[in-house]
């Protein structure tokens, strides 16, 4: 009824605004232009023949307006609904339906007006009736309740193969998942998270059923209401069943004890740790030149992330190429951050080195070799004393070579992976002094691998 009032007003609207009022306004102007007295012109439209006329063109333009409305609204049109989503009426809570389109296309056909009326139905939609069906395979029609009778529908598919199943279940455990970590800030990480439940109710297809290896609650950081350290508490986690190689199985998971929906206990924490800085030259020293002294803006930085890694982590290393420097000089240089560590105070420190000529003459160390990674249940020896002992050239600055002693120097071969046997290995060394280089005059070691 309501759309009818509406039709019948736009109607009077328009003959309103394009009839009576332009005719209004072209009297006006008639009478301006012609100085017709305002009295001659009320007696002259006051007059029987003038109305019966005006009266006669207002029921033709009237009768052509109507008539061309209804016949707009009354003529055959077509419109394409894209996309309808489709309902089954059957009972979930017994069966599991599958090979059913989840949408459709519909086309209906009629007048504008019932086209119109049928699109603003509440009651039209997509309808699939399973009602009275076994489990086992159906071939169904696909209908459209149009909400008039007046219009004519196709729906593309308009059939569909449809498998019906009875719905079983099963109780599983219930693992999670960390998602959007990253969105927490790097000082920040989830030291433990509490489910309201611990067991699950997994429904659906047997052979579904089957497939569910594993069923986990998605824990979204990216929905916490607070980024920050302590508990925080995380509502209508959403829930997924999982085959053996990852993929989703579609079944329908509730909790084994109310409520329906399940909420996590999360933890946040912010586990950190000072640690020291090392200066790591990289590159050959300039020929001539050598590194006096460093000088660091800060000599510590604290570092965040899990605890176990924390735990190995005592210093951290400040690379510098020092393959140009000639003399002294300041710069900007970034820290070295460790695998597994989250955030660092601060990314960059600034360097100072003091740079002077290198000793002419070398100092020269014997020191004995060393074989590591060697099994618990083995030990290596040098097969003579030319191979036990390496002599080692140490390079640098007067005043920093006389600081180094033997104390401060490592020479070994690596025998990580070996068994018994005689092996020759690379010479390594190693200082304590990052400002002075280190050169074994021997390159190769030959030692023998014994039983304890």
């Amino acid at each position: 009824m309501k759309i009818i009032t509406n039709f019948f007003k736009s109607i009077l609207n328009f003959i309103d605004k394009y009839l009576i009022l332009p005719i209004t306004r072209l009297i006006f102007k008639i009478r301006k232009r012609l100085s017709i007295p305002s009295r001659k012109l009320e007696s002259w439209l006051s007059k029987q023949t003038t109305l019966l006329f005006l009266s006669l063109f207002l029921a033709v333009a009237v009768f052509w307006i109507v008539n061309y409305k209804v016949e707009s609204f009354s003529s055959q049109n077509a419109k394409v609904l894209k996309e309808q989503e489709v309902n089954a009426v059957y009972d979930d809570e017994l069966y599991v339906v599958e090979g059913l389109p989840e949408k459709v296309d519909v086309t209906i056909m009629g007048s504008k007006a019932d086209l119109y009326i049928a699109q603003q139905s509440t009651n039209s939609g997509v309808t699939v009736d399973l009602r009275g069906l076994k489990p086992g395979t159906h071939r169904v029609n696909i209908e459209y309740d149009r909400g008039s009778n007046d219009i004519e529908y196709s729906v593309n598919p308009s059939v569909a193969t449809v498998t019906i199943y009875k719905k079983v279940s099963d109780t599983r455990q219930l693992a999670y998942d960390i998602v959007n970590d990253d969105k927490l800030d790097n000082t920040l990480i989830v030291n433990s998270v509490k489910l309201s439940t611990e067991e699950v109710t997994i429904r659906g297809a047997e052979s579904k059923i089957k497939e569910v290896a594993t069923v986990k609650a998605l824990i979204d950081l990216e929905n916490l209401s607070k980024k920050e350290a302590g508990v925080q508490t995380l509502s209508d986690i959403e829930l997924k069943a999982y085959d053996s190689k990852g993929n989703v199985v579609d079944v329908e998971i509730v909790p084994v004890t109310p409520p329906i929906t399940v909420s996590a206990e999360i933890d946040l924490a912010s586990p950190s740790k000072k640690v020291s800085l090392n200066f790591v030259p990289k590159g050959k020293f300039v020929t001539g030149k050598a590194i006096a002294a460093y000088t660091f803006s800060q000599n510590e930085v604290t570092i965040y992330g899990d605890s176990d890694v924390l735990s190995k982590i005592n210093s951290l290393d400040v690379e510098v190429d020092v393959s140009k420097i000639t003399s002294n000089t300041s710069f900007r240089a970034q820290i070295k951050k460790p695998s597994g560590v989250k955030s660092i105070s601060t990314n960059y420190i600034t360097v100072d080195l003091t740079v002077t000529d290198a000793s002419s003459e070398p100092v020269r160390f014997t020191i004995a070799l060393t074989g590591l990674n060697v099994r618990d249940d083995l030990i290596a020896q040098p097969i003579d004393s030319e191979n036990g002992f390496i002599t080692v050239e140490v390079q640098g600055a007067s005043s920093v070579l006389s600081s180094i002693s033997e104390s401060d120097i490592t020479v070994y071969v690596d025998l990580k992976d070996l068994g018994e046997g005689r092996y020759t290995r690379e010479v390594i060394v190693k200082g304590n002094n990052p400002l002075v280089s280190y050169k074994a005059l021997r390159t190769e070691a030959t030692v023998d691998i014994v039983k304890k």
